[in-house]
């Protein structure tokens, strides 16, 4: 395989294979019932067979449609053991690993984007990835100055496998209630097409981890590993070692499974407080549990912009759900749009639909595991129970959906990991709204939240609802246009913006293919960017050209405050 499969003929010829499949498995399971043999027992056989196939043709085509296989394979724990069995492992691989791209492809990829001379950026590098996932895969390194890195290189062509692989699947979403009845996907593809554009920009991602290394910088507990380049298709960062959390879910012990989860927990509560940002794609394969026994964090392709922090009315709601307020819950969740005004929903019934969600938090202590959610997924889910009558007349707003996607990954990670811990004490300690009013723990998550705190500089712009990278010390260099699209002019003061904006353009000029290099902007006052080797150009074999001095960018609009870590709220108050 030279690159992710580009022609929409191939794709979508894999891709319609499922649902032929699925009707041919239903007509052999129509004639073995007719044979004699058991409903169930026919029925679980296609569903294992089906599911299987799903998951395999998922993760071939990697793109958008080995990206679903990941978001799907956290609510791996939902589904029943006698059919989840035989294609876990299967589901697993998808968080970790693609097949990779031959070598050539690879340097092909690093020379377009680091320059024909690359390799001396390196003291070492391995051509074999450690790691491959729907848009990329991982190479170990060791950067000039004698870092272990890790290496991100894009597959070409992934930009429209994504958006036709979420095209084709949204046509044929159906076919996943075969796998699990009642299973809607076309939120979660709606929601993954809208952000395409910015997974795909390496920049982006770059801009987004400089600020979330920079907010835990020294944490004792959650790990960053700090960009040191980025470019359009490549990301340089710090190497940091440790066990997946894939592996820990099928071969940890019980002390390692409840430090995975709890600190899974304390990172995404913690992060719009700290970094006013939210990381939006929590499956296993993007954390690491290391020796130290810090959670190490990777992939910021997926993003969510908090800076006013965490909702308190999620906090407040929570709070008046597990109180039995059914009147405040009802009032509540019509204010902010949950329930549509024309929805007649009695508030009892509609407490009573909420409140088993809320036990993990009910309580101090709460074990999550896979029977509570089958539970849970099974309640809600069957389309003849009036729990999930009630449920269909609700709605998700917006301005909520990243958030619930979120959550509701982190709950399919817990249970698989099926950690035991504080889970309640952290909500409190950080989310708005939640503990009760005028105590120490409120006060500590309202300010920690609080509008106006330090937060870490964004190196982005925001135009026309599309967000860009400014230059800054984690680009090499000044971008160039690439065959097939053209870039706008730049901005005054600003280097020409990142790949987000995709159009035609012109036949790349030479001049665009030998960028001169630029020197990186000044930090603003606090902050730490991490140091490296001078920008990549292409000079003569014995002398580097001195780079000449860059315009310093302007502060991007959704942060402007200095780099300052924000200091973590006690939950007793104390700062």
């Amino acid at each position: 395989m030279s690159d992710i499969p580009r022609r929409a003929v191939v794709r979508t010829a894999k891709l319609a294979a499922l649902p032929l499949g699925i009707a041919g498995r239903a007509t052999i399971g129509a004639g073995r019932r007719l044979g004699g043999r058991p409903a169930e027992v026919v029925a679980t056989e296609l569903q294992q067979r089906t599911a299987a196939q799903i998951f395999r043709v998922l993760g071939e085509l990697k793109g958008g449609a080995m990206k679903l296989g990941q978001a799907m394979s956290v609510f791996e724990a939902a589904l029943p053991d006698e059919v989840a069995a035989p294609y876990r492992a299967a589901l697993t691989k998808l968080q970790e690993a693609a097949p990779p791209l031959p070598t050539a492809v690879m340097h092909r990829v690093l020379a377009e984007e680091l320059g024909p001379d690359w390799r001396t950026l390196f003291a070492e590098f391995g051509d074999a990835p450690v790691a491959a996932a729907s848009i990329g895969q991982v190479h170990r390194a060791v950067w000039a100055d004698g870092r272990p890195v890790a290496v991100k290189v894009q597959y070409p062509g992934a930009g429209p496998a994504l958006l036709a692989d979420l095209n084709q699947l949204g046509r044929a979403a159906r076919l996943f209630g075969s796998i699990v009845p009642g299973l809607d996907i076309k939120p979660l593809i709606e929601e993954l097409k809208a952000r395409v554009a910015e997974e795909l920009d390496y920049r982006l991602e770059a801009a987004w981890q400089a600020a979330f290394a920079e907010a835990y910088a020294d944490d004792p507990d959650i790990a960053i590993p700090r960009p040191i380049a980025g470019a359009d298709r490549v990301i340089v960062s710090e190497w940091i070692d440790g066990t997946p959390l894939s592996t820990v879910i099928s071969t940890g012990t019980t002390e390692q499974r409840d430090r995975a989860g709890l600190l899974l927990v304390r990172f995404l509560y913690s992060c719009p407080a700290r970094a006013g940002l939210l990381h939006a794609d929590p499956h296993p394969g993007n954390f690491r549990l290391l020796p130290d026994g810090r959670l190490g964090v990777l992939d910021f392709g997926a993003v969510n912009r908090l800076p006013g922090g965490l909702p308190e009315p999620v906090g407040r709601l929570a709070r008046q759900t597990l109180a039995g307020d059914a009147a405040a819950v009802t009032d509540g969740l019509r204010a902010e749009g949950f329930v549509p005004p024309a929805a007649e929903i009695e508030a009892e019934e509609l407490l009573g639909y909420l409140a088993p969600m809320l036990a993990p938090i009910a309580d101090a202590e709460f074990t999550f595991t896979r029977g509570w959610l089958r539970a849970e997924a099974t309640r809600i889910g069957d389309w003849r129970s009036t729990t999930a009558q009630l449920g269909r007349q609700l709605n998700l707003p917006p301005s909520y959906l990243l958030i619930h996607r979120v959550t509701l990954g982190a709950i399919g990670v817990l249970c698989q990991l099926g950690s035991t811990g504080h889970f309640r004490a952290e909500m409190e300690a950080w989310q708005p709204g939640f503990a009760e009013p005028g105590t120490p723990a409120a006060r500590a998550a309202r300010q920690a939240n609080r509008p106006g705190r330090p937060l870490p500089v964004l190196r982005i712009r925001e135009e026309a609802g599309v967000i860009e990278a400014l230059a800054g010390p984690v680009v090499l260099g000044p971008q160039r246009p690439r065959r097939g699209r053209r870039r706008p002019a730049a901005a005054a003061g600003v280097a020409a913006p990142s790949a987000t904006t995709r159009t035609r353009a012109t036949t790349r000029s030479k001049a665009a293919t030998k960028p001169k290099p630029i020197a990186e902007p000044k930090p603003t006052t606090g902050s730490k960017p991490t140091a490296g080797p001078e920008p990549v150009a292409k000079p003569r074999p014995t002398t580097r050209p001195k780079p000449t001095a860059g315009p310093k960018p302007p502060a991007g609009p959704a942060s402007t405050s200095e780099s300052v870590p924000v200091p973590r709220p006690d939950p007793d108050g104390e700062q």
